[in-house]
């Protein structure tokens, strides 16, 4: 029988420079940047080009011809470069230490390029555990008959595909191990193929959450066995129908069972498995701990808490202030957050507000302030996005707290942030650092420091005060 001919792709040599934020290798060849999958920063190495375009191109290695000391053996037999490799890590070849460190590169070239800033400070990056981590998970579930059957994992590198796992090391090790039994459930479901997603949550407290994500009823015959299942891997089952806020427990009791645990300042959050909350259990309790000691509070002080979600830092820096503030778009996540203070005792410190941050503007500041009294300190904890309409008020005003913690999980919308509040309103980044939320891959999590100083003269009045959108208007996904 002959063989169907194997696409021949051109090959080249290159030393490789840097990495980029996707964690792929940076060489020039020609007078054009190539983006490596699969290479490190020192390494000499042969790539097979997968796209060639005038000012760009992408390839894969084929050979490393000098290795860096810094690469290591991946751990996961999921990763890798080639077709079908997990997408779940895009660094495990790369030695975790050096991780952190390229991160801080990250981080320090977009103040730098995008915001024109240089912190004062490099703050000492925070670590967590680099194996097992990840507490929360959005597994893809697809009947793949050329696979044998029906797959639960992440979905493999740049693609719509999923990865063939049967385990993975980033998951706690118990979730692991329920990757191949989720995939029998689903098989012997009636409805396996309108199952597409089980999100996975463990708390602080080792308690477990899956939600399937289902989109016809289930059979007597189907809850039998969903229930068999949790009831054999210790785990709460929910059902999700349509969005988020559908997700529902099969048992009442299970409802509050998930909480974010903060030891330091005896805090506890209830939370659903479907609502935003980090990855990453320990790095959140060094995260938190840091950015109030950052804020320099004391008993008397009253802080804002922008994008506050269900508390998770409003909580902590009422148990060491006077008065808390918390603003988040979400009206659901702002009813949780009112519920968990006044399941922590903090009812009477904390005040939560919902409001579209992403419209916020002059006006609000100042009713805010007037209703505070003051704000001493103010804490951001933005989404992907951003606090750009919240940095240009800060920038604008002249009623200042005297310091910001701005805690970021985007270093580019961070940079610009910081570029809003320093050249136009003369604030200082005292103090920027990292945080190792999401070992082995590209993603940076950090945190800024910020003080007001004098601000830059303006060249031409405003004609007007900023004008604000409704507090109606609807609130931007958080």
């Amino acid at each position: 029988m002959s063989r169907g001919k194997e696409k021949v792709r051109a090959q080249y040599e290159v030393d490789v420079e840097k990495l980029d934020i996707d964690g792929r290798g940076v060489a020039h060849r020609d007078g054009k940047v190539v983006f490596i999958e699969g290479a490190l920063p020192t390494e000499r190495v042969r790539y097979e080009e997968l796209r060639s375009k005038p000012s760009f191109s992408i390839g894969r290695v084929a050979e490393i011809l000098k290795p860096s000391a810094q690469r290591v053996t991946p751990r996961c037999p999921n990763f890798g470069i080639g077709p079908g490799s997990c997408g779940g890590c895009a660094m495990q070849h790369l030695d975790p230490a050096a991780q952190v460190d390229f991160k801080q590169t990250v981080l320090t070239d977009a103040l730098w390029h995008i915001g024109k800033v240089v912190p004062e400070t490099i703050l000492p990056p925070l670590y967590g555990e680099f194996w097992g981590y990840r507490h929360r998970a959005r597994l893809t579930v697809r009947n793949v008959a050329k696979k044998g059957g029906v797959l639960v994992g992440f979905h493999e590198k740049s693609s719509s595909y999923v990865a063939d796992m049967t385990e993975c090391h980033i998951l706690p090790q118990h979730v692991s191990d329920m990757l191949v039994p989720m995939r029998k459930l689903v098989e012997s479901l009636t409805i396996a193929q309108r199952l597409p997603q089980i999100e996975v949550a463990v708390d602080g407290e080792g308690h477990t959450a899956l939600v399937l994500r289902i989109l016809e009823p289930l059979t007597a015959e189907d809850v039998a066995k969903i229930e068999a299942f949790a009831e054999q891997y210790k785990v709460d089952m929910w059902l999700q129908t349509k969005g988020p806020e559908s997700a529902a427990p099969m048992h009442p009791e299970a409802a509050d069972r998930l909480k974010l645990v903060l030891d330091e300042f005896n805090v506890r959050i209830a939370f659903k498995p479907t609502d935003f909350t980090q990855v990453n259990h320990r790095l959140n309790v060094e995260m938190v701990s840091r950015a109030v000691r950052l804020l320099g509070l004391d008993e008397s002080m009253k802080v804002a808490d922008f994008f506050c979600g269900l508390g998770n830092f409003t909580l902590p820096l009422a148990t060491r202030s006077a008065r808390v503030v918390g603003i988040e778009g979400s009206e659901g996540l702002v009813a949780r957050a009112r519920a968990g203070a006044v399941a922590n005792g903090l009812a009477a410190k904390t005040e939560f507000v919902a409001r579209n941050l992403f419209t916020w503007c002059e006006n609000d500041w100042n009713e805010l302030w007037n209703r505070m009294g003051g704000i001493d300190r103010m804490l951001i904890d933005p989404p992907r996005e951003g606090a750009q309409a919240v940095s240009q008020v800060l920038a604008a005003t002249d009623l200042r707290p005297a310091r910001v913690v701005y805690v970021s999980c985007n270093p580019a919308t961070l940079a610009r942030d910081c570029a809003i509040l320093t050249h136009e309103g003369g604030w200082k980044v005292r103090a920027a650092g990292v945080m190792n939320m999401f070992p082995h891959t590209g993603h940076v999590e950090s945190i800024a420091v910020l003080e007001p100083g004098p601000k830059p003269e303006k060249k031409a009045a405003p004609e007007e005060a900023q004008a604000c959108e409704s507090p109606t208007a609807e609130p931007a996904a958080q």
